[in-house]
């Protein structure tokens, strides 16, 4: 244990997004002396978002980067230590538990916090990364405010999709349903809510090619789609483009050592973030489907913190 390549803490959170920031803020504070380690993308998913208006305690719009910065900066201040390095493997069988990072450190833990969060499945077109943040967005409840008599799509075919065209008729002045297939795999119920809304307009087995809009100001046009029966190509004019064909949970490391769904997000307890390995506790985007929120993330990654703490003072 003592060799220098071996770095031991009571807690160990893996992931830097909201529910990782916070979850470090309450075991410093709780005098555990956390070590967080983040990857290649410090700051999760609201790294990508530009105007936040959502997030409690600020009258005024602030960006996401910035956000993360602060709890960044809050979590160090209380006594984290910060570590860059990608963790390969992880061991939740051996106690104390172990992680392995590309730098060949070892970290061995007494309690283990996943805060590794998820990624929005995009549709890999160029210009869809370009305008990202510029009417382009993988998030109705985050940026649909933005888009207030406006005209937009969605595309997609879930409850998802589904449940974001409906909720940006609020906003918008139409809404558009791109999918490529000439059915919805969304729940019924959604789908006859949808369909008797004036506001949609459902456009069928086709699919986004590309993203059209214009460099001063940057912003999204409008998109060319083609119908993959016909082939034939079209252009359609938009303010905003929402991607909603699903996101994917970081949590390929735990595969066989935690329980997960069939869509790999991780299985906790209801109302607790307690996994089925004990002292393993899970928070934010990696076991939330549902609401995908920063401040649902943070709240939860406040919970692994006190449940963590709880569970080393019982162990005494």
């Amino acid at each position: 244990m003592n060799n220098k390549s071996t770095k031991h803490t009571k807690v160990l959170i893996l992931g830097s997004g909201p529910a990782g920031y916070t979850a470090a803020i309450y075991a410093a504070r709780a005098m555990l002396k956390p070590i967080l380690v983040f990857g290649s993308e410090p700051g999760g998913q609201l790294t990508t978002t530009t105007d936040v208006e959502n997030f409690p305690g600020y009258s005024k719009v602030i960006q996401g980067p910035w956000l993360m910065e602060e709890m960044k900066g809050q979590a160090k201040a209380v006594g984290t230590e910060m570590i860059q390095d990608h963790i390969k493997k992880v061991d939740l069988s051996k106690k104390p538990f172990e992680a392995i990072g590309d730098s060949s450190q070892v970290y061995t833990a007494d309690s283990f916090i996943i805060s590794t969060g998820a990624q929005a499945r995009w549709l890999n077109l160029k210009s869809e990364q370009e305008f990202r943040g510029f009417g382009v967005s993988a998030c109705a409840t985050c940026d649909g405010f933005f888009f207030k008599q406006k005209e937009v799509a969605v595309v997609g075919g879930g409850n998802a999709a589904v449940e974001e065209a409906i909720f940006l008729t609020k906003f918008a002045s139409s809404v558009k349903l791109i999918h490529r297939r000439n059915e919805l795999r969304a729940e019924k119920m959604l789908q006859a809510k949808l369909k008797s809304n004036k506001k949609i307009e459902i456009i069928w087995d086709s699919v986004v090619e590309d993203v059209l809009g214009e460099e001063n100001p940057k912003a999204v046009k409008g998109v060319k789609i083609k119908n993959v029966k016909t082939n034939k190509v079209s252009d359609i004019k938009l303010d905003g483009l929402f991607v909603a064909i699903g996101h994917d949970p970081a949590t390929s490391l735990f595969k066989g050592q935690l329980n997960m769904d069939k869509e790999g997000y991780i299985v906790t307890k209801p109302d607790s973030t307690v996994t089925n390995v004990p002292g393993v506790f899970a928070a934010g985007d990696v076991k939330d489907k549902i609401f995908r929120q920063a401040v649902t993330a943070a709240g939860m990654g406040c919970m692994s913190a006190l449940e963590a703490e709880k569970f080393l003072s019982s162990r005494k």
